[in-house]
């Protein structure tokens, strides 16, 4: 199920729909453009509570799935401990998947 995830945040990449990067992340989440933040289960504790406070404030979902490594690479890119997606539609479709994954 995590491969699915993992896809559909490369499908939104492809589609121009994703954000990566600490900064870029915050700005697109202070502008009201973010729908989904995803962040790596390897990030820091502060990069964690900062990003939880911000979502939380501002009634953004937050999921934490994969590695920095995995997350970049999903995206096509390096280590990345933060994603932002900014279609709503995504958005969805990564929280449903997200949901039906077995722990």
């Amino acid at each position: 199920m995590k491969d699915k995830i993992f896809s559909m945040i490369g499908l939104a990449q492809k589609a121009g729909k994703v954000v990566s990067g600490e900064s870029n992340c915050e700005k697109e989440i202070k502008r009201g453009k973010s729908k989904l933040l995803i962040m790596a289960v390897d990030c820091s504790e502060n990069t964690r509570e900062s990003f939880r406070n911000m979502c939380a404030l501002r009634g953004i979902d937050m999921i934490e799935i994969g590695t920095k490594e995995v997350l970049g690479k999903c995206i096509g890119k390096e280590y990345r401990a933060v994603l932002a997606v900014t279609d709503e539609n995504f958005a969805k479709a990564i929280i449903n998947l997200y949901k039906m994954q077995v722990f």
